[in-house]
């Protein structure tokens, strides 16, 4: 197992998650948000098989159980859909509702909640024990969410919507830790995206929004592209960073996506970060640091400054 691709695939998901929620926060106004994600998926999803492809992947899908397609299918419909559907209405929803991009909430939200959920789920059903290190740095890294998301966070309908989205996701990263024991990590990026178009699609055309989809339209077609783009480099980077490092470790990891949104917000409304923000940031490395060890922090780093983008199998 090599630990330190791990480590850097989860950091590079962190960045890719910054930015992709600050922009999807923007891109889904004016969209119907269903539609919307549907489209953006079934973009990913293709994606990823020419991946497959490229990797001289997709032969081996050939050879996997109905067992193991079963797994694939249970992370589709549990995290490649259904969660979607309710993570980017939320954004809507709250955008509207408050007259400010909801998405950096959301990504408080997200980052904040999904660590912990998955924490103990891990200990629970895969055994995972968390360190001294991770029980200080999970404390440093709530405390540093609770400074800047105080004011932020409440308990309204996009709120539900967003924590109900986020246990459904520590759920499927549960479930793709375990099947990620005897599958690649595009395998499963493929299948979380495979099923999961093929179930919101199918929710789009029971909900009546069948045609809507089929009309392809023009503006959505395209934000859809863009945003998939980004969220191709999520799933890649993730699954194949989880293969290798323990799923509590990475979704801790993901926290430093939080500062990347906060950031990316302040510079487009022309806003100085404030000590407050600053502090939280500042923490939320600390935290990320004593949750996965210092020297883990730095071998990262370094290798992140090198030949990240290419693939090994």
């Amino acid at each position: 197992m090599d630990s330190k691709k791990g480590y850097v695939f989860a950091f590079l998901t962190a960045m890719v998650s910054g930015f992709s929620i600050f922009f999807n926060s923007f891109v889904v106004q004016g969209l119907n948000p269903f539609i919307f994600t549907t489209m953006k998926n079934l973009f990913v999803a293709i994606f990823l098989l020419s991946i497959l492809f490229l990797f001289k992947e997709f032969s081996s899908l050939k050879k996997l159980s109905i067992k193991q397609w079963g797994k694939l299918a249970l992370i589709g419909f549990v995290g490649g859909s259904i969660p979607f559907w309710l993570f980017f209405y939320a954004i809507k929803v709250g955008t509207e509702l408050y007259s400010t991009p909801f998405g950096v909430v959301a990504g408080f939200f997200h980052k904040a909640t999904l660590f912990v959920f998955v924490g103990i789920l891990a200990t629970v059903f895969l055994k995972e024990k968390l360190s001294k290190g991770f029980l200080v740095g999970g404390l440093v890294l709530l405390l540093a969410n609770f400074l800047v998301a105080k004011n932020l966070l409440g308990f309204g309908f996009a709120e539900m919507l967003l924590f109900s989205a986020i246990i459904l996701w520590s759920i499927e990263n549960i479930i793709s830790k375990w099947t990620l024991q005897e599958l690649t990590g595009n395998q499963v990026a493929f299948g979380r995206m495979f099923f999961g178009s093929i179930i919101l699609i199918a929710m789009l055309f029971l909900s009546g929004q069948g045609q809507g989809f089929l009309s392809f339209d023009t503006q959505t077609v395209f934000w859809g592209f863009a945003t998939a783009i980004p969220l191709f480099f999520y799933v890649f980077f993730w699954y194949n960073g989880l293969k290798h490092i323990e799923v509590s470790k990475a979704t801790a990891i993901l926290m430093l996506g939080q500062p990347v949104t906060v950031l990316l917000s302040l510079v487009f409304s022309a806003k100085i970060p404030t000590p407050l923000e600053l502090l939280s940031i500042g923490l939320i490395i600390a935290g990320v640091l004593l949750v996965i060890g210092y020297s883990n922090f730095v071998s990262l780093f370094k290798k992140a400054s090198k030949n990240t983008l290419s693939y090994n199998r």
